[in-house]
């Protein structure tokens, strides 16, 4: 998801820092959009350096800018890029334009251009958060649908006391998620995720590997991130750029995989292997470059089979942990099959003692392997979950649910332990 963030002229404006931080740390994309008077308090690189993206400054730009029509119409295009345009700090003025319909800035020409839920933050000192003007403007916009959050009380930078201080950036941002609607229910969760292929040498510049994009695994990431999860990302070679807030781990083959997996999945309380894990290894790699010259053989080994070695454990360390097997994690694997799909998960998912498969159909053109679009059943002991084809993000959103349904099922006594007790 992408936020818009309008950075308005008062002191508050270099809180908005923190903001874009903990947008980001929710896997959020942040587009920041700084008045003029804002740049009197902070400078555009603050933002850009947090963000990672151009901040907008102005309508017009530099000459250089003005000649280029996408540039000329930018707010167009940002207005329907966004998923919410958040301002914060908003001052009297903004809100006086938003109010009033006023555009004449890069911020106010927004507000009236995007279709996207709007949040504003003010602050301002007290005498003009108690003026009949402001207050009479907030009004017109609550009943517009923007959601205000009103600003703390106590001392202000002019000297003064009373209310117009910025809310704490945590409060802005859990207003903004949940306009999104962006559940927070995978707060306190820890969740561990494979994703991409393995890269298996053959000698220094050759490899097996497969086709994976990493993708899914990535959306799995994001999507954890999104619902208030600490993430452990273990990456094989991927052109995707892993999310800001995760702790990721790069690695090349099927052994450093299994390494990088067996050292953290103890810390999480949800596996989610989407990894396409090569399930061979040449058994010898050449030191140097294999020179072409006729017909050659490659010998052969098998992988680890790191999602089964994960179920043993997991089974082992229930033996060990009974009274807490409500708290082992959640491990669910993917499947992707060309042939006997239900049959082939379900083998699976007995063989490979996990909660859940995810199973694809990679013989189907136009979703799966390198494309943004999936379409998947989720495979468990009792049920069958069909996912319609959707964006790899959607999907991504609907394995957390199904993670998350396994974990309170597992929790909820059953009806023996409630008659014990």
């Amino acid at each position: 998801m992408k936020i818009a963030l309008g950075v308005s002229g008062g002191i508050a404006a270099y809180k908005a820092a923190e903001i874009v931080r903990q947008l980001q740390e929710h896997g959020l994309q942040v587009q920041v959009i700084m008045t003029a008077a804002a740049q009197e308090f902070v400078r555009p690189l603050t933002f850009a350096a947090l963000s990672g993206e151009k901040v907008i400054t102005s309508m017009f730009g530099s000459q250089a800018e003005q000649a280029n029509l996408d540039s000329a119409i930018e707010h167009i295009a940002v207005a329907q890029s966004i998923d919410a345009l958040l301002v914060a700090p908003a001052t009297a003025d903004v809100i006086g334009k938003f109010a009033q319909g006023i555009a004449n800035d890069f911020l106010s020409t927004l507000y009236l251009a995007t279709k996207a839920p709007v949040i504003i933050a003010a602050a301002m000192n007290v005498n003009m958060w108690e003026h009949p003007a402001t207050q009479a403007n907030l009004k017109i916009l609550r009943q517009r649908g923007v959601q205000v959050v009103e600003p703390g009380s106590g001392y202000l930078a002019c000297g003064m006391v009373g209310a117009g201080r910025l809310a704490d950036p945590e409060e802005i941002v859990a207003a903004t998620l949940e306009r999104l609607g962006v559940a927070q229910d995978l707060a306190g969760e820890t969740v561990l995720i494979t994703a991409g292929p393995t890269y298996e040498p053959i000698d220094p510049v050759r490899f097996l590997g497969n086709r994976s994009s990493g993708k899914m695994g990535y959306a799995v990431a994001e999507a954890a991130l999104r619902r208030g999860a600490k993430v452990i990302l273990v990456s094989g070679p991927t052109a995707q750029q892993p999310p800001g807030a995760a702790e990721t781990i790069l690695v090349e083959t099927a052994q450093q995989m299994r390494a990088a997996v067996l050292e953290g999945w103890q810390r999480a309380t949800m596996v989610i292997m989407a990894a396409a894990v090569a399930d061979y290894r040449v058994q010898s790699t050449a030191a140097e470059k294999i020179k072409r010259n006729g017909p050659i053989s490659l010998q052969l080994e098998p992988n680890p089979d790191i999602l089964a070695e994960l179920g043993v454990l997991r089974q082992e360390l229930s033996v060990l942990r009974e009274a807490e097997a409500a708290h082992l994690p959640v491990l669910i694997g993917f499947a992707a099959e060309t042939e006997n799909l239900l049959a082939n998960a379900r083998a699976k998912l007995e063989k490979k003692h996990v909660d859940a498969i995810v199973l694809n159909d990679v013989s189907r053109p136009g979703i799966g392997f390198d494309s943004d679009r999936n379409q998947v059943t989720i495979v468990s002991a009792t049920e069958e979950i069909q996912v319609a084809e959707a964006s790899k993000l959607d999907i991504a959103q609907a394995i957390l649910k199904a993670a998350l349904s396994i974990r309170r099922r597992r929790s909820s006594p059953t009806p023996t332990q409630v008659a014990r007790g």
